[in-house]
């Protein structure tokens, strides 16, 4: 057995045993008194420590606030408006369903169709401008020579605006038979009107592509598309003035690396008629 601790004398301060029903130390009547410190009178009443307190249904923890079935929230047509593409990213132009007859003619069978376009009409302004300044010099100059009873000059001079004028009808018949084609397979340029000039690209030798817009071109929403391929003679490398080129270098780039994306489009576009 070791040695017997030393007991301490009794007296005022000294160190009894603990009992069972103890509060360690809070019996002392520096601590009994008040409510604070009485005993188990801070953690058994008051609503802060109830256990029921804070979630009851009135204290907004209960099933009415949370329901056993979430329901999911419902917007109305006003709220939903700005999402329709207004405000936030352009979408593709929709595909067209059939080849025109000037275009049908250069498609094999098993090739899908995607698409053709016409030049901007910023294609015709330099004829257009030509036509325009024509007429009013010829005109000027043709009442000119009258007043001066030269009538032979004014014969010659109404030829050549009859010449210019049949030049620029020329322009825009070439301008209405030109061209861009895109299918699955390739890219094409169609134009001429006695003599038909076709130059393609594959969609697979596309190795870089892009489009350049002047401030004209922004405004008036045109574009040059440049095509380079792998090949170092190219029948198709840059076309100007195309209409809509960010749609139009959208749907090229769709073409060429998610053409499923395209296929299922086209088949949601085909259901949804099959429904109407």
């Amino acid at each position: 057995m070791g040695p017997e601790e030393p007991r301490q004398p009794a007296g005022e301060g000294a160190r009894r045993p603990v009992e069972d029903d103890d509060t360690f130390g809070y019996n002392d009547p520096a601590f009994a008194e008040g409510p604070e410190y009485s005993r188990g009178a801070a953690f058994s009443e008051g609503p802060a420590y109830n256990p029921d307190a804070g979630y009851s249904p009135s204290a907004g923890y209960g099933t009415d606030e949370y329901p056993d079935e979430y329901e999911a929230p419902v917007f109305t047509e006003d709220e939903l408006s700005g999402l329709d593409g207004a405000s936030g990213p352009r979408r593709v132009l929709p595909l067209e369903d059939e080849p025109t007859t000037l275009v049908a003619r250069y498609l094999f069978p098993t090739e899908r169709y995607r698409g053709e376009w016409k030049r901007h009409w910023i294609h015709l302004s330099t004829p257009l401008a030509i036509a325009a300044g024509a007429t009013l010099l010829f005109g000027y100059l043709a009442g000119f020579l009258t007043r001066q009873n030269i009538d032979g000059l004014v014969t010659a001079a109404v030829l050549l605006w009859l010449a210019v004028i049949v030049w620029v009808a020329w322009k825009v018949f070439d301008w209405y038979f030109d061209r861009f084609i895109l299918t699955n397979k390739r890219v094409m340029v169609v134009n001429g009107i006695i003599t038909r000039r076709v130059a393609m690209m594959p969609l697979l030798r596309v190795t870089d592509m892009k489009y350049e817009q002047s401030a004209l071109g922004r405004m008036l929403n045109y574009g040059t598309f440049v095509l380079e391929s792998a090949g170092q003679d190219q029948a198709l490398r840059e076309v100007k003035h195309l209409p809509n080129p960010n749609e139009l270098y959208l749907r090229v780039v769709e073409e060429m690396y998610e053409p499923q994306a395209v296929e299922a489009r086209l088949g949601k576009d085909g259901d949804a008629g099959d429904d109407a």
